[in-house]
C-alpha cells in the first residue's frame, strides 16, 4: 500500500467515531491534490501537500483535551508533534516530515505564506470550510481577494461558490 494511502487509513483510525473530521480531511486532501496538479506542482511537493492535507487538523483532539477548545492557533500548536510521530512511524522521509509538520503548524496563519504547498493547503481548507460553515457570499469574496493566490484555487472557488448554476 502506498504511504499516502496508509496515512489516510491511519487518520481514519485516529478520528474513529468522528465522521465529520474524517470527511473534512478527505475533502481538503482532494481539493489540495486537484489544485496542486492544476498548478503543476512537482511530484515531491505534491506528495508533501497531500500528506499535510490529511494531517492538517491532527491537533484538534489534543487541543480539545488540554484546553477544552480547538481554535486555529491551538491546532497549529498541538498538531506538529502528533503529526511528526505518525509520519515517522509510517516512514516518511525526514525532510518531507519536517515540511509537513511546518504546514500543519501554520495552516491557520494567512500572512507571509511561503511556498505553493502552503498556499494550496490554505486554499483547499478554505474551500471545504466555506461549504461546511455555510459561509456567506461576501465572506467567500473577501477570502478569495485577500488569501487566494493560485489561479486554480480561484477558479475552483469561483465555480463552486460565486457562479449561478446553469438551469
Amino acid at each position: 500500500m502506498e504511504r499516502l494511502d496508509r496515512l489516510l487509513e491511519e487518520m481514519v483510525i485516529y478520528n474513529a467515531g468522528d465522521p465529520k473530521r474524517i470527511q473534512h480531511l478527505v475533502k481538503v486532501h482532494e481539493f489540495a491534490r486537484l489544485i496542486g496538479r492544476m498548478e503543476g506542482l512537482d511530484e515531491r511537493t505534491l506528495r508533501i501537500l497531500e500528506a499535510a492535507a490529511y494531517v492538517h487538523d491532527i491537533g484538534i483532539r489534543n487541543a480539545e483535551r488540554k484546553y477544552g477548545k480547538c481554535g486555529g492557533k491551538l491546532q497549529e500548536q498541538e498538531g506538529p508533534p502528533e503529526a511528526e510521530q505518525l509520519l515517522r512511524r509510517l516512514g516518511f522521509p525526514e525532510g518531507e516530515n519536517a515540511r509537513i509538520c511546518y504546514l500543519v503548524g501554520h495552516h491557520h496563519t494567512y500572512q507571509d505564506i511561503e511556498g505553493m504547498d502552503y498556499q494550496i493547503l490554505v486554499e483547499a481548507d478554505f474551500l471545504v470550510n466555506f461549504f461546511e460553515d455555510h459561509s456567506e457570499r461576501k465572506a467567500v469574496e473577501t477570502a478569495v481577494s485577500m488569501i487566494f493566490r493560485t489561479s486554480a484555487g480561484r477558479r475552483v472557488c469561483q465555480k463552486m461558490f460565486l457562479e449561478e448554476p446553469d438551469e
